[in-house]
């Protein structure tokens, strides 16, 4: 299969607005007639189908939540990256650029990142004009703050609540095309099935989640915009209720999926504290900024933190690593997330963990509550203060930073974080595999867009932080607005899709079948079982290292539960009414289909780059070592139960050079 990836000519840093001038357009009488389904209300989604409302199109948008502002979205803490250069340190769109194409370990396409970092600035004015309230400094200009793998200050923020805030004007955006009736809006529906009809998307199957009818919907094109497939590890910082089903019904379709072995691991998460956990929990990448990373230089005081007999107040400065500052002195406790993730494993791999599993770190701010509390005491003409009032102003401008974050932890911890340092641990957070995409964000199926965390494009092999807002909110308010237009303006003579067609009926008889086949297993061990039992599987094998023995064992191990899986399973009730555990039984199955798929391609990739680190390639100082002779590509898998099809789009980088990534 060719993979086109239809980029424009010319320069890098014109591409985008010379294409966008010059693509083809819908006249607004057309659009008037034309259908699209948008899948998925987070902020790629609610974004898009807002913003195709506002531009006339007829959308119906799909959410499996009770609102829209149930999305996953809510959950992004620390911030939103756009090249502002409101510090005046140097950024710009090029080192914005740089910094994503360095950040995601050279595996990304240049054109897509170049245009993700022009288009970040206007996002910032949308969501101003749109009310949210970023943080401000004491003059009223918005406020920034550093994130990893930059030495510049890009990322605006709310609190810790950037994500929810976000999602809030795209809501009230989306809210308003409801109002005026050129957004039809289905809550409580999940996708199914992707209905193509005559070789092009043409509309969805859905599930009512309430009542179980299944239902048609139809469309001249579908845009999905459903989020990542980390709880595929069960273990995850995602809600619960995240899942790969929409995008791999569309592959199951014929879409390819894209590097799915890309996973991230986030370095600042709460431990897991035993076996009876469904999910994770984050901590901001923000804290970084002021926290300092740490573990105890000796095995013995790590043992005695464990047991109960030290705490990390007994441990005197100079028995202490901050393993981070030593070996990456550049950017210290702000390097990307893999690297800080592999450190911490490091560190507790040598026996220096301090929770009781031994898997956990220590994130400690006394030096920031020192630091802020002499500058706080400067400003209020407080001379000589002692420590008391040091540490007690400086706890107040942190808390005034980070003060839900710090609440959160503890109350699910049970420490005062103003008193003790956090206990972290990476995590599974994100997935930079997806849908593969054009550069018109449109899969190889004709007329199936992705958006967000669905989609592969820009992140490459490690998603730097406070970029995921960024690319959903440029997807759906700046991208996807204009190039589906590149399709959508073949169609203007194309009357409204019906669903009375063939292509809809073998869809949904297709779907009934494969829920009726689970409904009738009724064997002994509940979707939620099988699922825990994936998620140790991915994560012994294919989590933050892997190796060629490893993946290969995982791999017969899943193969081995999906037999299991289809005769053991059991779902009570029926189909025809409201069931979660049907809800969760059929997610279940789609996981094991896409880990399988992981496994294949972690096993393919024979190098080391970003999230996906194979011990046997590494430098000497255990760093990731790439082979960009060989591996200089994106991996799009084609779905096949026996063995699954692999197909390659070349990358080609013409305006940076090919370097091993650095931060120390």
């Amino acid at each position: 299969m060719n993979l086109n990836a239809k980029i424009p000519a010319g320069n890098l840093d014109e591409k985008w607005t010379k294409y966008r001038s010059t693509m083809n357009l819908v006249a607004p009488n057309n659009k008037r007639r034309i259908e699209i389904i948008v899948v998925g209300t987070g902020l790629a989604g609610a974004a898009a189908a807002a913003t195709l409302g506002e531009l006339g199109y007829k959308v119906k948008a799909f959410t499996f939540h009770d609102s829209p502002r149930r999305a996953h979205s809510i959950a992004a803490q620390g911030g939103i990256n756009a090249a502002k250069n409101y510090q005046n340190d140097g950024d710009s769109v090029y080192r914005l650029f740089y910094d994503t194409i360095k950040g995601g370990d050279y595996r990304s396409r240049e054109a897509n990142v170049h245009r993700l970092a022009e288009v970040s600035r206007n996002i910032i004015d949308q969501a101003v004009a749109q009310g949210v309230p970023f943080a401000r400094e004491y003059g009223g200009l918005l406020a920034n703050r550093s994130f990893g793998g930059v030495q510049v200050s890009r990322t605006f923020y709310a609190r810790g609540q950037t994500g929810q805030q976000l999602l809030i004007g795209a809501y009230q955006s989306l809210s308003r095309q409801i109002s005026e009736g050129s957004v039809t809006m289905y809550n409580r529906h999940e996708m199914q099935d992707l209905v193509v009809q005559d070789g092009k998307a043409r509309g969805i199957i859905t599930r009512n989640l309430l009542t179980g009818k299944l239902e048609k919907h139809a469309a001249h094109c579908v845009v999905l915009a459903t989020g990542g497939y980390g709880n595929v590890f069960y273990l995850s910082t995602n809600a619960m209720n995240c899942n790969v089903t929409a995008a791999w019904r569309a592959v199951n379709r014929g879409a390819l999926m894209a590097n799915p072995c890309y996973t991230q691991i986030h370095p600042t998460c709460i431990p897991q504290s035993g076996d009876y956990q469904s999910k994770l929990t984050l901590m901001s990448e923000s804290l970084r900024n002021d926290g300092r990373v740490w573990v105890p230089k000796t095995v013995e005081d790590a043992k005695a933190i464990r047991e109960g007999r030290k705490t990390a107040l007994d441990i005197p400065e100079e028995d202490r690593d901050y393993y981070l500052e030593r070996r990456y002195p550049a950017f210290g406790n702000l390097v990307p997330r893999d690297v800080a993730s592999r450190a911490a494993k490091t560190a507790t791999d040598e026996g220096k963990g301090i929770v009781k599993t031994g898997l956990g770190v220590f994130l400690d701010f006394t030096s920031a509550f020192e630091r802020y509390g002499k500058s706080a005491a400067h400003s209020k003409g407080i001379h000589n203060p002692g420590r008391e009032v040091i540490m007690k102003l400086g706890k107040e401008e942190i808390a005034a930073k980070y003060g839900n974050l710090f609440d959160m932890y503890e109350n699910i911890m049970g420490e005062d974080p103003y008193v003790m340092p956090m206990r972290i641990y990476p995590a599974v957070h994100y997935t930079m595999g997806g849908l593969w995409v054009d550069y018109n964000l449109e899969t190889n199926v004709p007329g199936l867009f992705a958006l967000g965390e669905a989609n592969f494009s820009d992140h490459g092999a490690n998603r730097l932080g406070a970029s995921a807002l960024m690319q959903g909110l440029a997807d759906g308010y700046f991208v996807i607005p204009y190039t589906i237009g590149q399709f959508l303006s073949n169609e203007i003579r194309t009357p409204a899709i019906t669903t009375d067609g063939p292509a809809f009926e073998e869809a949904l008889t297709s779907t009934r079948n494969r829920l009726t086949r689970l409904m009738g297993i009724q064997g002994s061990k509940s979707a939620e079982d099988f699922h825990k039992r994936l998620g140790k599987i991915m994560w012994e094998y294919c989590g933050m290292s892997r190796n060629a023995e490893g993946l290969q064992k995982g791999r017969d191990m899943i193969r081995e539960l999906r037999k299991e899986f289809y005769a053991d399973l059991f779902i009570p009730g029926s189909m025809d009414e409201f069931n979660p555990e049907l809800e969760k039984a059929a997610r279940v199955a789609d996981f094991l289909e896409l880990g399988e798929t992981m496994m294949v391609d972690a096993l393919d990739r024979k190098e080391s780059c970003g999230g996906h680190f194979r011990e046997e390639y590494q430098s000497e100082d255990g760093e990731a070592q790439r082979n960009d002779e060989d591996f200089t590509y994106t991996s799009a898998w084609e779905w096949n139960e026996e063995n699954p099809i692999l197909h390659k789009e070349d990358l080609v980088f013409e305006n940076v050079e090919l370097k091993t990534r650095s931060y120390k």
